[in-house]
């Protein structure tokens, strides 16, 4: 843990509110001086921290930013997901930085924020709105040992992971639409994008790129977007501590890919066919220029959809946009 997190988790923890210069220096092992300094950093990126020559230091309040070291601390010692944390103003898109951390040899667990992205994409080639610090744009970058056909499973426990973690913090019911949007009242409120590098027998590295709509205003959606998709601050009628969701996402995602390496792939579908709106019901899948429609029955052990077409047959899909027909 960083300094700068050592301090925050003191001032956060501390019984009486506040804590003493010589408190922290003796808890840090750094001089008085190092840590007025840190404060005075913590200061510039808009921690309110009070500093009285009889109680020390206090936090009276944390700005709405995402601060790796603030991220760091909230997570699972031992938490693989996580244990790289960076964060960037503004970038393209998240997942073009994580690729490139990805070929350079950087270890599995590394995620990468982004305050806002100029070039945002979903599934498809669609494009993923992303304004600044109003949402959570992240990439989590995965070397799991597991054969490019079993891939899906990722993703699979990634929309587990992500609504799970959305229904505790928030209380607000959460629903999966096949194969990674994450649906409140019938509504898109986050979505995954699951990229793939692999060899003919192993993958290299996976890339789990992550939007959740935190607190966007219905007026930060497009005219034609505002009947499909919403904000959890839309639905919960109050603003979301953006950093606090981030961590407990996090956790979730490093506890459900802890179970697919783990080989409970099955116990994790379970979970997911439990939240899922796309199960039992009558589907049209697109897969470029060819259409099918069917009835959607479960999940396959490697985690596509089997579905029953109108012919009879049931076929496995692992891709396509899919529409629910009502």
């Amino acid at each position: 843990m960083s300094v700068d997190a050592q301090i925050l988790h003191a001032l956060r923890t501390s019984n009486s509110g506040s804590i003493s210069g010589a408190d922290l220096s003796q808890k840090l092992g750094i001089s008085r001086a190092a840590i007025w300094s840190r404060i005075e950093e913590l200061r510039e990126l808009g921690y309110d921290i009070e500093a009285s020559p009889h109680q020390g230091y206090r936090l009276l309040s944390a700005p709405d930013v995402l601060h790796a070291d603030d991220l760091g601390w909230r997570l699972e010692e031992n938490q693989k997901i996580g244990r790289d944390i960076r964060v960037f103003e503004q970038t393209t898109s998240t997942n073009d930085v994580i690729e490139k951390l990805a070929r350079d040899g950087v270890k599995e667990g590394a995620v990468v924020f982004a305050e806002a992205q100029t070039a945002g994409r979903g599934r498809l080639g669609r494009t993923w709105m992303s304004p600044a610090r109003k949402g959570l744009w992240f990439s989590v970058l995965l070397r799991p040992s597991l054969t490019p056909q079993a891939a899906t499973q990722l993703t699979v426990a990634s929309a587990a992971a992500l609504r799970n973690a959305i229904e505790s913090h928030t209380g607000l019911k959460a629903e999966i639409k096949w194969p990674n949007d994450i649906l409140i009242s019938g509504k898109k409120v986050a979505g995954i994008l699951t990229e793939l590098s692999a060899e003919l027998d192993r993958i290299k590295y996976i890339l789990v790129g992550v939007g959740v709509d935190v607190n966007l205003n219905p007026s930060d959606f497009p005219p034609e977007l505002r009947t499909q998709a919403t904000s959890l601050k839309i639905e919960l009628g109050k603003p979301i501590v953006r950093v606090e969701l981030a961590a407990a996402i996090l956790r979730e995602l490093d506890r459900e890919y802890a179970r697919i390496l783990a080989g409970e792939f099955s116990a994790v579908a379970d979970e997911w066919e439990k939240h899922c709106t796309t199960i039992g019901q009558r589907l049209v899948i697109h897969l470029g220029d060819r259409r099918i429609c069917g009835r959607a029955e479960s999940l396959g052990e490697d985690g596509a959809l089997l579905l029953r077409t109108d012919h009879g047959h049931l076929e496995r899909i692992v891709a396509g946009d899919v529409r629910i027909e009502k």
